[in-house]
């Protein structure tokens, strides 16, 4: 570390920004991270750039320590550096780089009116929460600060230009701004005329592509490490400037990547604050569908994504509840030991959850229709309310919204060999993997990197452009990253598959409850 060959990932996810650094052959050295969350203000979910600069920092500082702590030695130069981030959302800067309204992320539902026009206009399905549409939403509403759009870019995009200077964004990454021309891979040309056209009378001074980064693929180098950018992330000064970056990705991008499934017929499931299933396609959908968005692996290749705006939240409540009761009770239990007791008891639940339901809706929910979300616990007075059940019930509703949008893949014929699971959710052997196997009809397997994530796949990014191999990305994965990888692989049980197509349909006609709590508020 001090001579220079390690790799550095970070990853600023929804609850925690993790710094992840690995040697050459990609395996973990040491690790940092530090705890945030988003805010809600004015109506908006929000982290401020402040927020941003100061986890960073925590970050990196936590990573420096956790070096000295394993090695005795700093951290004095890196071989390269790459940056993922939540994906989409609105930054949108003036000429002087000043921010002209607050971040407003992912999660975001306020751009229904705006993303519906787009998707008739384009005949591409364009989700609430990508750039395009927040973009489009503020000119909708006549917002002042829209004259003052000098640039756009995603949370990857905003840290790597701090870091390097360069407004750059990897393919990826750019997909969840503005659609991608999958012949050139970058922005579609006619999408960006249509734009242009469609707000040439409230804004006419407005060209989207020139408030957009450079798109590069997946190998390219993205910029080098700034003195500034090198203060920014370590503010001690230990750390020189000069180390390669790579293109900044998303967290679906090193998603895929951490689970090695950028290939076609591939798929992954990332959980967390959010859930999304992406599936590398082998060709077009036939049809265009609100529950599908159509992005791209890191190196361009067209993939399917469900999003869904709910992850593991509220389950992470319930299990605060739980360790919180454990501590009264005078038997304190770390909270990684309450959820292995919780998950293993959800093994002992009945298929269905004994006709129990658990909605974890905190925000909107587009797939399910929802402008706003309600976190609901639903029995009738013959449901079986067990621990084992309720458990069951509340892992089995991480998963809710998820199926019913990957149903709509499955209804497009598109053929799925399995889904590689990564997350925290999955640290417990043989239990989400198994109830997220039942949900998708489908073999779920679990790598050893899962609970590295992201943070770990932006790395394994960087060293591939590092590298300067001539190999596409799916054989330098393959090759030299996850050639003896050890994987654990659920498949499908037929009885669990019955057991949570039951679960689904009560979990569908309950959404009335939700749609009904949301109206009466």
């Amino acid at each position: 570390m001090a001579h220079g060959r390690a790799v550095l990932g970070i990853e600023l996810g929804s609850t925690r920004i993790k710094a992840c650094l690995i040697g050459e052959r990609s395996q973990v050295l040491a690790a940092g991270g530090h705890e945030w969350e988003n805010r809600f203000v004015d109506g908006v979910w929000t982290y401020t750039l402040e927020d941003v600069e100061s986890g960073l920092q925590e970050a990196y500082r936590d990573l420096v320590a956790d070096v000295r702590l394993r090695y005795d030695v700093g951290i004095e130069s890196l071989a390269a550096i790459g940056v993922s981030a939540m994906m989409h959302g609105y930054l949108a800067f003036g000429a002087d780089g000043r921010l002209l309204v607050p971040f407003r992320t992912w999660r975001n539902t306020s751009t229904g009116p705006a993303a519906a026009a787009l998707t008739e206009l384009l005949g591409v399905n364009i989700p609430m929460r990508w750039s395009i549409a927040h973009l489009y939403q503020a000119i909708l509403d006549e917002e002042p600060h829209v004259k003052d759009v000098a640039a756009l870019t995603t949370l990857a995009g905003f840290v790597h230009q701090r870091l390097t200077g360069r407004a750059v964004l990897g393919v990826g990454d750019a997909s969840g701004m503005v659609p991608i021309d999958p012949r050139t891979h970058d922005y579609d040309e006619t999408v960006l005329q249509r734009f242009d056209e469609l707000v040439a009378d409230r804004a006419p001074a407005l060209r989207l592509r020139a408030l957009l980064p450079e798109v590069l693929e997946a190998g390219a180098e993205g910029g080098r490490l700034t003195a500034s950018g090198a203060a920014l992330l370590d503010p001690t000064g230990a750390l020189r400037e000069g180390a390669l970056l790579c293109p900044p990705e998303g967290d679906a991008g090193t998603g895929m990547v951490a689970t090695n499934s950028v290939a076609p017929r591939e798929g992954n499931v990332s959980v967390g604050t959010s859930v999304f299933a992406m599936v590398v396609l082998e060709g077009p959908l036939e049809q265009v569908h609100h529950e599908i968005d159509l992005v791209t692996t890191p190196a361009g290749d067209p993939v399917a994504m469900v999003h869904c705006n709910n992850g593991a939240s509220e389950l992470a409540a319930w299990v605060g509840l739980f360790t919180r009761f454990a501590e009264a009770s005078g038997t304190a239990l770390a909270t990684d030991a309450v959820y292995e007791v919780l998950f293993r008891e959800a093994l002992a639940g009945e298929g269905d959850a004994g006709g129990l339901l658990a909605y974890n809706l905190l925000a909107g929910e587009p797939i399910a229709g929802l402008r706003e979300g309600r976190p609901l616990v639903l029995r009738t007075p013959d449901s079986r309310f067990t621990l084992a059940n309720f458990m069951r019930a509340q892992i089995y509703g991480v998963f809710g919204v998820l199926s019913l949008g990957m149903r709509v893949l499955a209804s497009e014929g598109v053929r799925l060999e399995r889904m590689l699971a990564h997350g925290g959710l999955f640290r417990t052997p043989g239990v989400a993997e198994r109830f997220l196997s039942a949900a998708l009809a489908a073999p779920v397997a679990v790598g050893e990197q899962a609970a590295e994530g992201g943070a770990w796949g932006i790395a394994v990014l960087a060293a591939y452009s590092a590298s300067h191999a001539q190999l596409d990305l799916a054989r330098y994965l393959d090759d030299h990253v996850f050639a003896g990888a050890e994987v654990r692989t659920v498949e499908p049980a037929q009885d669990d598959v019955a057991a949570f197509t039951a679960f689904l349909e009560r979990y569908r006609t309950g959404l009335a409850v939700e749609r009904s709590a949301v109206e009466s508020a």
